[in-house]
């Protein structure tokens, strides 16, 4: 697609597509795709992070949904779940969210959300693009039919609502100490209020956004400060956001990181356990093959979907699966949410730690095959086409065969490309990806 990743929309800020111009533009596309569905007036919610652009870039976005013709509701910041969440209770026809997620504050983007609180489809996104580069006039709605904005100081408020009905009315975690890393993002506000709420004693770090802060040195991508406050607070347990707070990534007791695919194991084998495990387990071509081989021990069903959680969610759908997500921390746990929720997946683990589970026991269930991923800065994006980059992918697939397995694909949210390999004998491994990254570079 033109202009839609993985993920939504992302890049550096006031270059391309993320500035005020595209901002009316995208504002505009969408806006005329949903009234165009029911000739009428209807309704989108906005909400973002933390990051200073969000407040150049939100007005031109509203502008063009109003031009529309649809009628705009500002939430200021809130995490994208909390977001997905809300444009489903409100019965709003689309939810944006602007953020960049994990990416540092010069890069901003959007995602989109329809009124069943999922992501917008390849097939939809494809209609809006359609949309974009059409002259405006041809979008404009009357002046009669302008659509009305308004700001909602509510939003954290409704969310955690949502939230506390999904968990225990009795759950008390007195006896608990957590460290919790806002990343300096969307989640500052209701994480630690929704966290304090049920009565744990909590030390909470990157929670004062300046709106150039996000995720610098902080949250689920760096989570060394993290590792270091657990251990200095002799916490529970360690809880780290992302900026648009979609993503957790955990510590236990003794400092040791516990990623997305830890996380995942844990609550299948929860839930198996419980008997509300449905159908198996969605991951994607970056889970671990650990843990692919642990679902297979024990028997529980294990798919792999293409990387970014809306194609996670698809496969869960279709296959009524309702766990999955990535090593990144993006968890669904389908039973409670449409798309990623940190705090969400945070609450379900402190669920079962409350009953004086150790974390560092909870998560220890899968041996992790050794891991590389190496990231290469791109300019053309047609780079993996080339002959010779083909044939170095082919000798190291060759030479690493039966050992292990490497996956060598194009970032969908930044210009990189992204090498994964995983096998226990080390040498080999990093021989494989040193073939490729040579090639490229």
């Amino acid at each position: 697609m033109k202009y839609f990743g993985t993920d939504g929309i992302r890049g550096h800020v006031n270059s391309e597509n993320i500035n005020g111009d595209m901002f009316f533009k995208f504002g505009l596309a969408a806006g005329k795709y949903f009234t165009n569905l029911k000739k009428k007036k209807q309704t989108a919610i906005i909400a973002k992070d933390t990051r200073l652009s969000g407040y150049a870039l939100e007005p031109a976005l509203v502008s063009g949904l109003a031009s529309a013709g649809m009628h705009v509701y500002t939430l200021g910041p809130l995490p994208t779940n909390g977001l997905a969440m809300l444009t489903k209770s409100m019965n709003a026809n689309l939810g944006i969210m602007i953020t960049a997620s994990h990416n540092l504050f010069y890069d901003n983007g959007l995602k989109l959300f329809g009124p069943d609180g999922l992501k917008l489809s390849d097939k939809i996104q494809k209609k809006i693009e359609s949309l974009i580069d059409i002259k405006l006039k041809n979008h404009l709605s009357k002046p009669k039919l302008l659509g009305r904005v308004k700001r909602l100081e509510t939003g954290t408020d409704e969310y955690l609502k949502i939230l506390k009905k999904k968990i225990p009315k009795n759950l008390k975690l007195k006896n608990m100490k957590i460290v919790l890393d806002c990343a300096n993002g969307a989640g500052y506000k209701s994480a630690p209020k929704m966290i304090r709420s049920l009565g744990a004693k909590l030390i909470v770090i990157g929670n004062k956004p300046n709106g150039f802060n996000i995720n610098e040195n902080c949250g689920s991508t760096f989570p060394n400060k993290l590792q270091r406050t657990v251990i200095k607070h002799n916490a529970n347990l360690g809880i780290s956001l992302d900026g648009d707070a979609d993503r957790v990534i955990m510590c236990d007791e003794n400092g040791s990181i516990i990623d997305g695919d830890q996380i995942i194991a844990a609550l299948a084998i929860q839930w198996n356990k419980k008997k509300i495990l449905r159908g198996g387990v969605v991951g994607t071509l970056m889970s671990n093959y650990g843990l692919e081989k642990f679902f297979k021990k024990e028997r529980i069903n294990f798919l792999r979907a293409k990387v970014g959680d809306r194609y996670v969610k698809e496969i869960m759908q279709k296959r009524r699966f309702n766990l999955g997500g990535e090593q990144s921390g993006h968890i669904i746990l389908g039973k409670f949410a449409t798309t990623g929720d940190g705090l969400l997946v945070a609450l379900e683990v402190i669920q079962a730690l409350n009953k004086k589970i150790k974390a560092s026991n909870f998560f220890n269930v899968f041996e992790k095959t050794p891991q590389i991923l190496e990231n290469i800065n791109i300019k053309n994006d047609d780079i993996l086409k080339k002959p010779s980059v083909k044939n170095s992918i082919k000798i190291a697939k060759n030479l690493i065969r039966n050992q292990g397995r490497i996956l060598v694909r194009k970032s969908g949210t930044e210009p990189k490309i992204r090498i994964m390999g995983e096998s226990k004998n080390r040498t080999l491994l990093k021989k494989c990806i040193r073939i490729i990254m040579k090639t490229i570079n």
